[in-house]
């Protein structure tokens, strides 16, 4: 049973989700508002970059407020007088905090969390610290099959310093939990992280894209909006008409057959507004409501901003009837990719 102070704490800490209903109360005759059985059901995902989910924030909680007697059941003596002289100043507030602590690393994070999970600070729904950062049960769902399915040009770009950590899981997957990416050759703290944030952080982008998509054409023209993808396949594809294709920071080895280069990388405005145009290209302002319009931008905006991407801009004819344009931008860092696609035909 969740404890009430972490209970609290995750209302305090969650971003971009509405509160759900109130205990007891039952939605009226034909209201699409959702059951309180179905928003408890709602997965609950780590937004933003931090080391510490939600739903494992009893382990902060733990070594904030138990008592020296109780932290003593599970840590040695000496790191819990480093742990207690500590929060006597300021509590700690992510595991990186707990970590700058003399003897507390990995191993003391780990019995922690275990105290934490065996006083009720914590329960099944955080798996638990897992390189370096505390996952809940929804982000581990969602690590899973971000990883099981990702295409492998989008893993490379998401591991950028991990190429064998990448070409291992690729080889190794499906993985059924977590605990068995994290335990895999070439995989460490950094890489983990980036995977976690490319599982979870983009989710009101993604669902103003898959709204976007949901747009009838008439067959006429069209939009589609991606955030996972195989850039490469795209890029390097030909057609049998017209294949203009420019790119910009790609390695060497990596150009397109044929595309020219752009000196420039792509920044966040770029970016923005490519997206902007696909979705006005659609009429989204009429056909895609407004919470999801305003929290899938402004996820964008914030996963974009002081960022450089690499990419290409493709614009290609099957015949001389139509005419389909792509935008690839791929975080040169991170490997947070959005692409777009608009056409027309006659």
């Amino acid at each position: 049973m969740r404890r009430l102070g972490s209970a609290l704490l995750a209302v305090s800490m969650l971003v971009g989700c509405g509160a759900g209903s109130e205990a007891g109360t039952t939605p009226e005759s034909g209201s699409t508002t959702p059951s309180a059985e179905q928003q408890q059901q709602a997965p609950i995902l780590t937004t933003t970059n931090v080391d510490v989910a939600i739903e494992c924030s009893g382990i902060l909680e733990f070594a904030n407020t138990a008592s020296y007697s109780l932290l003593d059941r599970y840590l040695p003596s000496n790191v819990v007088t480093n742990l207690v002289n500590r929060r006597a100043t300021t509590p700690f507030t992510s595991l990186a905090d707990l970590s700058t602590v003399p003897l507390v690393g990995p191993a003391r994070l780990k019995q922690l969390e275990g105290g934490a999970r065996t006083m009720d600070f914590i329960d099944a729904d955080c798996v638990g610290i897992l390189d370096g950062i505390a996952i809940s049960r929804d982000d581990q769902t969602a690590i899973v099959a971000l990883v099981n399915s990702i295409d492998d040009s989008e893993l490379h770009d998401v591991l950028p310093d991990a190429w064998n950590g990448a070409v291992n899981l690729l080889n190794a997957r499906p993985f059924a939990n977590a605990q068995q990416i994290a335990d895999t050759a070439g995989i460490g703290d950094v890489s983990f992280r980036n995977i976690r944030n490319s599982a979870t952080l983009s989710r009101p982008l993604e669902a103003l894209f898959t709204a976007i998509n949901a747009i009838p054409s008439n067959g006429s023209y069209g939009a589609t909006t991606l955030r996972h993808f195989d850039w490469w396949n795209i890029a390097s594809a030909n057609h049998y008409y017209r294949d203009d294709k420019t790119c910009f920071g790609l390695e060497p080895t990596s150009v397109p057959y044929g595309a020219s280069i752009r000196p420039n990388l792509a920044d966040a405005a770029e970016v923005r507004a490519e997206v902007q145009r696909a979705f006005n290209y659609v009429g989204g302002n009429t056909k895609v409501s407004t919470t999801v319009r305003d929290a899938g931008f402004a996820n964008l905006d914030a996963l974009t901003q002081g960022r450089s991407f690499k990419g290409c801009i493709i614009t290609y004819e099957n015949d001389p009837w139509s005419r389909n344009t792509v935008h690839i931008y791929v975080d040169t860092v991170n490997g947070f990719s959005v692409m777009t696609e608009t056409w027309w035909a006659e």
